[in-house]
C-alpha cells in the first residue's frame, strides 16, 4: 500500500436473501476505514462487524459490532457510508454489514478484509519517523506537556517548512507554542504570514479534552515532512498555524479550566488570563481568515462531530454564512462520502450552552471576521459506536476523527479561498461603517434540515431581548485615565493587564484626546468593540462614556476641528476639512467638498465617507483610518507615529495617487486592496 493513498476493497456481490446487504465496499483512511454498501429497502438501521484477521483472512480474535448506521446520519443517506475507527492504524480486519428491521437482524454481506493505513511516516526516515506518546502507548496515555515540547521542537528543528513560535506563557509558566508551516518556509514575520490568508487550528483549550490536540500533532507531522501533491501545494499557497495546547496548565492538570479555574473559553473577549490575552495578541498580528475550534461533546446521542458556526449578532452576515457553508457545504458533503456524522452542535440535544457569548472563541473570531467553526468531538461511543467501553478505542475515533475534520478544513481553505476573502472583505466594510444596531447578547438561528437528516433538532436561539439591543449606536466610546490605565482586580495575581494592554492586544485604534481615551466605532472590529465598552455589555470590561455623533447635517463653508472629538455621521460639508493639533474627527458616511488635512491630530478616521479632494494627514498620534472611501484626490500619510496600532488604508477608491512615509508603524490593509488611479508608492506601494 503507498502510504497517501486510500487502499479500496470490495465484497463480491452474490445474489442471495433479498435482505442481505450488497455491494460492500472498503475504502482506508488515516486512522479510520469507509465502509460504503448498497441500501436494503425498509432497513431500520445497519450493523457493521468487524473482526481482527491475519494474513490469510482466519480469525484471530472475536468478532464485534462496532458500528449502528442510522438513517439520520448523514445528508445523501440514499448512499450509506460508515467510517469505522477506533482500532490500531496498521491492523487487519474482515468487516460485515447487515440491515436490520426493528431489532431482527437480516443476513451479513459477503465478508470483506483489508489492512488499515499504518501511522503516517515512515520509520527509517528521520522526522517521518517521529511519534507522540499517544501513538507509542497505542493511545494507553495522552501525550504529556514534557512529550509534546521534545515533539515540537524536533520538528522544528527537522524541517525546514516549520517554524515553532511561543505566542506567551500560561499562569504555571508553561510556553504556548504555535506551529507555522508553509513551503518551502513560511514567511519570517507575522506580516508575512498574514500576507498568505492562513488558516488556523486551535486544538485544545479545555484541558481534560484532549483528542482534538493529539490529532493535531500528528497533522503537524505530515505537514512538516509529506512530500505528497496536497502538502506541497497546500504549503505553497497560504501558511497553517496550529496552536496544540493554549491550555498547558489544564491538559498537565486534566482539568477543564486553566491553573486559576478559569474556563478560557469564557475569556477571549475579556482576555484576563495570560492564555488568551497571548491568543488574541496573535490574531491581531497574523490575521488568520479561517479557522477551527477544537473540544469534546458529552452528548453520547449526538453526532461524530457537531459543529457550530460564530452565532452572535454582530458577527457581519457574510462570515455567518460563509462559516454555514464551510460546515454545511463541505463538511456534511465530505461526511457523507467518508462516512462521519458531522452535524449542528445540539443536533440531538445539549446544544444550549454559549450560544452567543462573545467570550468564546467561535464567536470572538467571528467579530473578528474570521470564517469558522466550533468542533466537538462527542465523548462516548453511545448507541452508533458500541465498541467504546475500551478507552484506547474511543480515544482513538476521537483523535481520527478530528484528524478527518481538520484536513477536511485544509482542504475547503484553498477550495474556496476567494469566497472566504470576499465575505472577510464585506465583513470589514460593514463594520467599519458603524452602521444597524448593536446587540449585546443574541444569536443567529441554525435551520433545520428536513427529516431525516442531520439537523433535524437545530441548535436553540437565544433571541436578544429589547433591553439587549442598542438602537442609537455611537461614534466613539470615551474612557478616563483611571479606566484605561488603572490597575485591575481581575485575572491571576501577578499576570494582570490593564484595559489599555487588553484594547492593544484586540488591535483596536485608540486615541489620547486631552486626558481622555477614544475608542472609534468605525473599525473592523466595531461589533466587539460595545461588548467590552459600553454600559449595557453583559461581560464588559470598563463602563466607557459613550460619544454621540456631534454633525449629522449641512455645514456650510470650511470646518476646522480645534479641540476634542468631532464625529460626522452623515454630514455634507460644503469646504475644506482642517483637524488641528491635539484634536479627533471621526467621520462615516459623509460627503466633504473639499480637502482635508490633519497635522499632529490625536486620530482621523474616515469611514464610507466621500471627499471631493485630496487627503494629508502628518504627524498623527493616534487613531488613523480610512477605510471604505472614495477620495477624489490624492492620499498622503506622512511621519504618523501610531504606538503598535497601524494606519489602516483599505477598500478605498483614490482618484489619485497613494503615497504613504515615515509612518511608524506601516500602513495595511486587512486584504482590502484599494482601488488607486495613480501610483501607489512608499510604504502603501502594496496596498
Amino acid at each position: 500500500m503507498v502510504i497517501g493513498l486510500p487502499s479500496v476493497s470490495s465484497a463480491q456481490e452474490v445474489a442471495q436473501d433479498p435482505n442481505q446487504v450488497q455491494g460492500l465496499t472498503v475504502v482506508q483512511g488515516e486512522g479510520y476505514a469507509t465502509l460504503a454498501w448498497i441500501p436494503v429497502d425498509g432497513a431500520t438501521d445497519y450493523q457493521i462487524e468487524r473482526t481482527p484477521v491475519n494474513d490469510q483472512n482466519v480469525a484471530t480474535g472475536a468478532s464485534v459490532i462496532t458500528g449502528v448506521w442510522l438513517p439520520n446520519r448523514q445528508v445523501h443517506n440514499e448512499s450509506p457510508t460508515f467510517a469505522d475507527a477506533g482500532f490500531n492504524p496498521g491492523a487487519r480486519f474482515q468487516w460485515r454489514v447487515r440491515a436490520r428491521f426493528g431489532t431482527t437482524g437480516q443476513p451479513y454481506s459477503e465478508p470483506l478484509s483489508d489492512t488499515t493505513s499504518p501511522p503516517w511516516g515512515d520509520p527509517n526516515v528521520p522526522g517521518e519517523n517521529l511519534r507522540t506518546q499517544w501513538e507509542t502507548t497505542q493511545a494507553a496515555q495522552f501525550t504529556s506537556d514534557v512529550n509534546e515540547y521534545a515533539y515540537t521542537a524536533a520538528i522544528d528543528q527537522l524541517s525546514d517548512r516549520v517554524r515553532v513560535a511561543e505566542i506567551g506563557r500560561t499562569v504555571q509558566d508553561r510556553p504556548i507554542n504555535m506551529f507555522i508551516i508553509g513551503y518551502p518556509a513560511p514567511p519570517a514575520t507575522p506580516q508575512g504570514v498574514a500576507a498568505t490568508s492562513p488558516l488556523l487550528i486551535n486544538c485544545n483549550v479545555h484541558g481534560n479534552e484532549s483528542s482534538d490536540r493529539e490529532g493535531c500533532l500528528i497533522m503537524a507531522r505530515k505537514l512538516a515532512f509529506s512530500n505528497d501533491a496536497r502538502t506541497i501545494d497546500l504549503l505553497s499557497h497560504t501558511t497553517v498555524l496550529i496552536v496544540p495546547t493554549i491550555n498547558a496548565d489544564g491538559r498537565a492538570n486534566n482539568t477543564r479550566g486553566n491553573f486559576t479555574g478559569q474556563d478560557l473559553n469564557r475569556d477571549y473577549s475579556l482576555i484576563r488570563e495570560p492564555e488568551t490575552f497571548a491568543f488574541v495578541k496573535m490574531l491581531r498580528d497574523y490575521q488568520p481568515v479561517a479557522g477551527y475550534d477544537g473540544h469534546e461533546f458529552g452528548n453520547s446521542s449526538a453526532g461524530d462531530l457537531p459543529m457550530l458556526p460564530p452565532r452572535h449578532q454582530n458577527v457581519a452576515q457574510p462570515i455567518f454564512d460563509e462559516s454555514q457553508n464551510m460546515i454545511v457545504g463541505h463538511m456534511y458533503e465530505q461526511g457523507a462520502k467518508d462516512g462521519w456524522w458531522p452535524c449542528p452542535y445540539g443536533c440531538a440535544n445539549g446544544g444550549n450552552v454559549g450560544l452567543s457569548e462573545e467570550t468564546i472563541l467561535r464567536n470572538t473570531l467571528g467579530l473578528k471576521n474570521v470564517v469558522n467553526s466550533l468542533l466537538e468531538l462527542r465523548s462516548s461511543g453511545g448507541a452508533t459506536r458500541p465498541d467504546e467501553g475500551n478507552a484506547a478505542n474511543n480515544r482513538r475515533r476521537k483523535t481520527y476523527s478530528a484528524m478527518w475534520t481538520f484536513n477536511q478544513f485544509l482542504d475547503y481553505h484553498p477550495a474556496n479561498l476567494g469566497a472566504i476573502k470576499k465575505a472577510r472583505a464585506e465583513a470589514i466594510s460593514f463594520q467599519v461603517s458603524n452602521t444597524g444596531r448593536i446587540v449585546f447578547r443574541g444569536s443567529r438561528p441554525i435551520p433545520a434540515f428536513s427529516a431525516p437528516h442531520p439537523g433535524e433538532s437545530p441548535p436553540p436561539l437565544d433571541a436578544p431581548k429589547d433591553s439587549q439591543i442598542l438602537e442609537q449606536v455611537p461614534c466613539a466610546y470615551k474612557l478616563t485615565e483611571e479606566q484605561y490605565n488603572g490597575p485591575r482586580t481581575d485575572g491571576p495575581a501577578g499576570k494582570r493587564t490593564t484595559a489599555a494592554q487588553r484594547i492593544a492586544a484586540h488591535g483596536w485604534k485608540v486615541a489620547k484626546v486631552g486626558k481622555e481615551y477614544i475608542v472609534p466605532m468605525a473599525q473592523p472590529e466595531r461589533g466587539l468593540i460595545p461588548l467590552l465598552l459600553d454600559s449595557q455589555a453583559v461581560e464588559g470590561l470598563v463602563r466607557a462614556e459613550r460619544v454621540y455623533p456631534t454633525m449629522s447635517g449641512p455645514h456650510t463653508g470650511p470646518l476646522v476641528v480645534s479641540s476634542g472629538v468631532t464625529c460626522l455621521d452623515g454630514a455634507t460639508v460644503s469646504g475644506p476639512v482642517t483637524v488641528k493639533p491635539g484634536a479627533a474627527m471621526i467621520a462615516t458616511g459623509a460627503t466633504i467638498s473639499g480637502p482635508v488635512t490633519a497635522t499632529g491630530a490625536a486620530a482621523v478616521v474616515l469611514s464610507d465617507t466621500t471627499v471631493n479632494g485630496p487627503v494629508r494627514i502628518s504627524d498623527t498620534s493616534g487613531a488613523v483610518a480610512i477605510a471604505d472611501s472614495k477620495i477624489a484626490g490624492p492620499v498622503d500619510l506622512a511621519g504618523n507615529h501610531t504606538g503598535d496600532d497601524p494606519p489602516l488604508v483599505a477598500g478605498n477608491t483614490v482618484g489619485g495617487p497613494l503615497k504613504c512615509s515615515g509612518n511608524t508603524p506601516g500602513p495595511v490593509n486587512l486584504g482590502l486592496s484599494n482601488s488607486v488611479q495613480g501610483p501607489k508608492a512608499g510604504q502603501c506601494a502594496g496596498l
